[in-house]
């Protein structure tokens, strides 16, 4: 038999050890959750707190439920796509800067590398557990994967793009070899306990999309029951799918809205986001968990072969997916905590690049100090304490600079081709003029369809444009840029 030798020192240890760890799981659990909800190519006109919902035939309550009870931001900013704003959103930097400014496509060198640091990391670093559901489309090599990126979990996931579910379909309707077709079908991935490693769970087709933005729900809702219960606080990141083509929702939402199936999609979405929301409250932690909800980029603007509208809204602006004019980068941002962060709505500008520094200070972790980081410290606004604290922002399609924001003025050194709200005319398969030796410069404020190129009325506005751009390229002296992917660009380029 053991005995423990009593004497007022070790009494007094113990005490003292108790009263340490006692308090540093109390300083722990006090750190906030944190719940990262991205909704797939969701344009600024599609909620109904953004002027779309009830009006367009398809109710948004819960989203709008979020605004209302938080921070709307009605200057919120992206990048031009999917691959683009997921990095910018998980290393606080243009997404030029690790190389992934264009869409993953696989078979291209296009991966998040090693050595970036994500928001996970950063979490992880303060003593949160991690976990991620949905789409990730940061690359599917071994470095890039969730699990080796900071997170603990990785459920229904989705490593590339919702427009593989469509892969196996076209290519059968040309023929193609059946192994050349199943090499290209995408898959649903889960993390495997005790290693970094991931396994196939299914196939992701057109069958399984009907049900996937369920599964991610219920991932999303089991994750926040289980960690609810532990002393750890967390950090959970939810890749939603909706409302990226094809435009197909769970049986249960089919012919719910009057907006066709795009409508139906959206309502689903608001639908399982609602689901995330009860169980953040249910498990009580609601007053000690921020959420934060926000779309990837803007619409994509189609017909379907029925005549059904199968894209999203822009709103007041033009623009999609792909290219640099404002409805491609502005977007729904809303942030919420309550007893924190007062409900308001909010037109200082942000981008989703000030979301990691942000959340940083919040949990008292350092950016780090080796490489270039474009986001900002925004929680002083978000606390109704002082304005924004970005007044610019630039934009990059294929690693050149394709727009400035600058205040209110949205400038090109290029033009684009205007819209007709057909995909292959502009946005992803958009094409740029070279100009004349000025940019053009349009006033959002007082031409948000950017049809008034201002250029001969406020040529003062280039002078600060191009402080903006010149201190970008100062950055690149210290901390150069990867050499940009480029599809239709080949050889070597500085």
């Amino acid at each position: 038999m053991k005995y423990f030798y009593h004497n007022k020192f070790t009494c007094s240890l113990i005490s003292v050890l108790f009263t340490f760890i006692t308090a540093g799981a109390i300083a722990q659990k006090e750190k906030p959750n944190v719940v990262i909800m991205l909704a797939d190519n969701m344009g600024y006109g599609d909620l109904g707190v953004y002027g779309g919902g009830e009006i367009r035939g398809m109710p948004t309550p819960n989203v709008d439920q979020i605004a209302k009870e938080g921070f709307q931001l009605t200057q919120f900013f992206v990048e031009p796509g999917c691959t683009p704003s997921r990095a910018a959103l998980m290393t606080g930097r243009y997404s030029t800067r690790s190389g992934l400014n264009s869409i993953i496509v696989a078979g291209t060198p296009s991966t998040l590398q090693d050595s970036e640091l994500t928001m996970a990391e950063m979490f992880k670093s303060k003593g949160y557990a991690t976990g991620m559901v949905g789409k990730w489309h940061l690359g599917q090599e071994t470095q890039s994967l969730p699990t080796n990126q900071g997170f603990d979990e990785y459920h229904v996931g989705i490593l590339e793009t919702t427009d593989g579910t469509l892969y196996p379909e076209t290519m059968r309707r040309s023929r193609l070899p059946e192994e050349f077709i199943q090499n290209a079908q995408p898959y649903i991935w889960e993390s495997q306990e005790g290693t970094n490693e991931l396994k196939k769970v299914r196939a992701y087709d057109l069958e399984y999309r009907r049900q996937i933005e369920k599964d991610i729900a219920d991932a999303s809702v089991k994750y926040i029951e289980k960690q609810a219960k532990s002393k750890t606080p967390f950090f959970l990141y939810v890749g939603w799918s909706h409302v990226h083509y094809p435009g197909l929702s769970h049986p249960d939402f089919v012919g719910k809205s009057s907006s066709g199936p795009y409508g139906d999609m959206v309502m689903e979405l608001d639908y399982r986001t609602g689901q995330v929301m009860n169980a953040i409250k249910d498990a009580g932690i609601e007053n000690n968990t921020i959420v934060i909800w926000l779309s990837d980029n803007g619409p994509v603007q189609a017909q379907g072969t029925n005549g059904d509208f199968m894209g999203s809204s822009a709103g007041p602006w033009r623009g999609e997916i792909g290219d640099a004019l404002e409805g491609s980068l502005r977007v729904p941002g809303i942030i919420k905590w309550p007893n924190k962060i007062k409900p308001s709505v909010s037109n200082g500008m942000v981008s989703i690049h000030d979301f990691m520094p942000s959340l940083a200070a919040v949990i008292g972790a350092d950016m780090p100090q080796d490489r270039a980081i474009d986001g900002v410290n925004q929680m002083g606004l978000f606390m109704g304490q002082n304005k924004s604290a970005r007044e610019s922002l630039i934009t990059f399609i294929d690693g050149e600079v394709a727009a400035v924001r600058w205040k209110h003025w949205r400038i090109y050194p290029r033009q684009f081709t205007n819209s007709d709200g057909t995909p292959s005319q502009y946005g992803i398969g958009a094409y740029r003029v070279d100009g004349v030796g000025y940019p053009a410069i349009y006033n959002i404020k007082q031409d948000p369809r950017e049809q008034w190129n201002q250029v001969g009325f406020v040529a003062w506005v280039i002078a600060p444009y191009l402080k903006t751009v010149s201190e970008y390229y100062k950055t690149l002296q210290q901390y150069p840029n990867p050499k940009p992917l480029s599809m239709t660009r080949f050889g070597n380029r500085n």
